[in-house]
């Protein structure tokens, strides 16, 4: 239990960090930046990791059932709609009210979606769960109206192209979207665990596997998107920038960071038992996004924003934390 918060905790840390990078891209239009990022994150990444680090990773794909193999593509594609809308929100809002809302909405929808599953827990462990549910959703609606409340600080027109109303409705239905991957997860991990512990692999590996099929079906989506789009706004060229080489490098940071934050998160599912899908994403998710508002703070997302908005944007991941102890405490119960 302890191994898999551990790991619970890495996971949340490095994907509140992995968007980090992007603020320093230089001469990249948001097509550009991101568009070279899910590519080298939703294909590059899970391939090179996959077939280095798992062992008959090829048989191991094969022996998928085709009935789970399918449910986790299709769970696949509609997260990868989920987080492409997800880099577009923090383009509108920015990094650390784009986690907020995103993944605020990720906890609500994807704590309770494992039930499919697993199948509904004891009446008072479920109706806590509910209760810790309904606290994140009051944090979630703290932290956009601090956004509106920032931006009405900074003089932006809320009615605006990128105002923060569309940056937080985009960021709101990514977040529906995106929590297929809990269902995905829950759905192939026994699978693949199974047929990658006879391949001679060790736990771990298996974390890698189901991110693999989760990530490259994302990329079926995500990718050509961002082609059409390069290609619609002619933004090519755009690579041709002496900026390339450094550019490179941050979106291929940002791509390592979040493929291993999934993969870690999947890692600390199997260590928590039967409360990794539920317990263990909100622990997830709840901390990526308090690094996420630190890191916005830190890079003074936040500098011309009144008291008032800082307030209720400080309310609005108290609500989250204190929501995520009530879902782990509500778990807990016999």
């Amino acid at each position: 239990m302890i191994e898999g918060i551990i790991w619970a905790v890495i996971a949340g840390i490095t994907l509140g960090l992995y968007a980090l990078p992007e603020k320093f891209t230089k001469n990249f239009d948001f097509e550009n930046t991101w568009g070279m990022m899910f590519f080298i994150n939703m294909f590059i990444v899970p391939a090179v990791t996959g077939f280095l680090l798992i062992n008959g990773f090829s048989d191991i794909l094969k022996a998928i059932p085709g009935n789970v193999l399918s449910k986790m593509i299709i769970s696949g594609v509609l997260w990868g709609v989920g987080v492409m809308m997800w880099g577009k929100a923090i383009n509108h809002i920015g990094v650390s009210l784009g986690f907020s809302i995103f993944i605020g909405t990720v906890i609500l929808i994807g704590s309770l979606l494992p039930f499919l599953v697993d199948a509904l827990p004891a009446s008072n462990k479920f109706i806590a769960i509910l209760i810790g549910i309904a606290v994140v959703l009051v944090g979630v609606i703290a932290n956009g109206k601090a956004g509106m409340k920032r931006q009405k600080d900074e003089g932006q027109d809320p009615s605006g192209k990128g105002s923060m109303g569309a940056g937080i409705s985009i960021a709101i239905v990514g977040g529906l979207l995106a929590t297929a991957f809990s269902f995905a997860n829950a759905v192939g991990r026994p699978v693949i665990h199974e047929q990658s512990l006879a391949a001679g692999n060790p736990e771990w590996v298996t974390a890698v596997g189901v991110m693999f099929i989760i990530y490259v079906s994302g990329g079926i989506f995500v990718v050509p998107y961002f082609i059409i789009n390069l290609s619609t706004k002619k933004l090519w060229p755009k690579f041709a920038t002496s900026a390339f080489g450094t550019n490179l490098a941050l979106t291929s940071v940002m791509a390592v960071l979040n493929f291993a934050a999934s993969a870690f998160f999947a890692f600390a599912a199997f260590k928590l038992g039967a409360a990794g899908n539920t317990v263990g994403y909100a622990i997830f998710n709840t901390l990526s996004v308090a690094v996420a508002i630190l890191s916005g703070l830190i890079t003074k997302e936040w500098s011309h924003a009144s008291r008032k908005a800082k307030t209720l944007l400080y309310l609005g991941l108290a609500c989250m934390i204190i929501g995520v102890v009530v879902i782990a405490v509500g778990n807990s119960f016999k």
